[in-house]
């Protein structure tokens, strides 16, 4: 790990491990309540991009079958793959969440799942930025961050054979970044996980912007 780049390390760990993720966080089921809170906030037909998709179960998925217009990135080439298998219905795009480039005002709604957690922090309030402009006025933004400040690696994560590496700020810091974007944070919740757990944000532009 010593040396590797960050990016590197989450592209190839989840390269690794795309099926057992699956499989460890119950990819059919998770985000259920959560997401159908969701559909009753954006029009119906209406376009949301999922920021890290993964494998784009469950979200794109349920999303997809809801009647939304669906884009999906994520850096793993292999959860992109089983992502446009999977959802044949909605787009998915390989890259790098922080060189993505949308047009201004393109989504009803911007998900993010456990992803922003694996981008270095300095990239973090930019993305944030950006994420705030590819949103139509009264646009959500739904995230889960840190929610304690810790910046690690766990060597053989879910026992893939490769490493991961994460990077958190505080839910106050994250909070203050989406705010900075020029989002307002409308509800803000702790989701346990393990010994600890992370900030879930609801986030909007302001329907005047």
């Amino acid at each position: 790990m010593d040396g590797a780049d960050p990016k590197d390390v989450v592209r190839r760990g989840y390269d690794a491990v795309s099926l057992r993720y699956d499989e460890v966080y119950g990819a059919g089921t998770k985000y259920r309540s959560l997401l159908d809170d969701l559909c009753r906030r954006i029009p119906a037909g209406g376009t949301v991009l999922d920021l890290g998709c993964g494998s784009g179960v469950p979200v794109a998925r349920a999303l997809a079958a809801a009647g939304y217009r669906v884009t999906g990135i994520d850096i793993s080439e292999v959860q992109i793959r089983r992502a446009r298998e999977r959802v044949p219905q909605a787009e998915f795009v390989h890259v790098d969440a922080t060189a993505a480039a949308f047009g201004a005002a393109s989504f009803d709604a911007v998900v993010s799942f456990y992803a922003l957690i694996h981008i270095p922090l300095a990239e973090q309030p930019p993305l944030l930025r950006r994420i705030a402009g590819w949103l139509r006025p009264g646009g959500w933004f739904v995230a889960t961050t840190g929610h304690g400040e810790w910046t690690g690696t766990e060597e053989n994560w879910l026992g893939g054979g490769a490493p991961m590496w994460w990077s958190h700020a505080d839910a106050a810091t994250n909070r203050a970044w989406i705010g900075r974007a020029g989002l307002t944070v409308e509800r803000e919740d702790f989701v346990p996980e393990g010994d600890g757990g992370h900030a879930l944000f609801w986030a909007r532009r302001p329907p005047s912007a």
